[in-house]
């Protein structure tokens, strides 16, 4: 997606006042079930669909025979109707004693540059499947670590995988994440703008990481990232909690949210992210999708009873 479309004289032209919204549902919220099993599911929950985690259970990025096992795995995308994007937040899926370790913020070189070849299969796979964009995020600073110094190895650690994302054509959408380096959207255009504002560096949106840390309301955040924004993950949250929730069980007015989302002309999915309840992850695919449905504005030329003016139900 562009930042703005483009009229045939090169100005911006406006974006629309509402468009229609695509809905996924993450794979980290489903990793006791089988890949296929969980394709199959939200093909017929309706979702439009999936944010697919490369990780050991479902799309293992480092066992063997990866593009043969993509190629299948585009296939069946494109019998279910499913749209993909790729996500990188594996917790173990490099060491297994390190949550989400190495990162690209590790004092070892060669560790951060574990990351960064994971990253950069990420975006290969993520061209193979016709993916939308590839997720990522910074990493918590090292103990000690200066925090001048932390943000040079971000850039650096970056550029390689912003390269391969050229090359292949699929956006890098960085992810704000509470207690990382890269916490909010402040941050996010400090990293750009010390990379020089690369094109296909984009922005993931966490709405619940919007309701907990942002100064700005999620609606508002939603209108000040919309021109980098590549990729939506969403859930309910309490303000000052990093704690994904259930929707209902926070304190996200979502209907505001979704408006400001449909009105930025975004295009590309917005992923339920409900990666603590996998235990329950049929349960919540199916009661997410239609709390989602009933929560968004009505497409343009829709039915407008579609659009339900207060469906916060906590």
């Amino acid at each position: 997606m562009s930042p703005a479309t483009q009229r045939p004289g090169g100005t911006p032209a406006p974006a629309p006042e509402t468009s229609s919204l695509r809905f996924g549902y993450g794979t980290n919220g489903l990793t006791d079930l089988r890949l296929d099993d969980a394709l199959a599911l939200l093909a017929d929950l309706g979702y439009d669909g999936v944010g697919l985690t490369l990780d050991h259970m479902h799309l293992d990025p480092l066992a063997p025979d990866l593009a043969a096992r993509t190629h299948r795995l585009a296939a069946r995308l494109d019998t279910l109707g499913l749209d993909v994007t790729v996500e990188t937040g594996a917790r173990y899926v490099l060491d297994p004693r390190r949550k989400h370790g190495p990162s690209l913020l590790d004092p070892d070189p060669d560790d951060r540059a574990r990351r960064v070849a994971l990253l950069i299969r990420a975006v290969e796979v993520a061209a193979d499947l016709g993916a939308h964009a590839v997720h990522c995020f910074s990493g918590t600073a090292p103990a000690g670590t200066d925090r001048d110094e932390a943000w040079e190895r971000l850039a650096e650690a970056l550029t390689p995988v912003l390269e391969a994302a050229a090359r292949a054509g699929v956006p890098l959408a960085v992810e704000p994440e509470p207690g990382h380096l890269l916490a909010t959207l402040a941050d996010f255009h400090h990293l750009r703008r010390t990379l020089g504002d690369p094109e296909h560096l984009g922005l993931t949106l966490d709405i619940g990481h919007c309701q907990c840390l942002e100064p700005l309301p999620p609606a508002d955040c939603v209108r000040a990232a919309a021109p980098w924004l590549r990729h939506v993950q969403i859930e309910d949250m309490r303000r000052g909690v990093h704690e994904h929730l259930p929707f209902g069980e926070g304190e996200i007015d979502f209907p505001p949210v979704l408006a400001a989302l449909a009105a930025t002309g975004y295009r590309g999915l917005t992923v339920v992210e409900l990666p603590r309840h996998s235990h329950a992850g049929p349960h919540h695919a199916e009661r997410s999708l239609p709390f989602l449905r009933r929560a968004a504005p009505a497409p343009p030329h829709g039915d407008p009873s579609a659009a339900l003016e207060g469906s916060r139900t906590s």
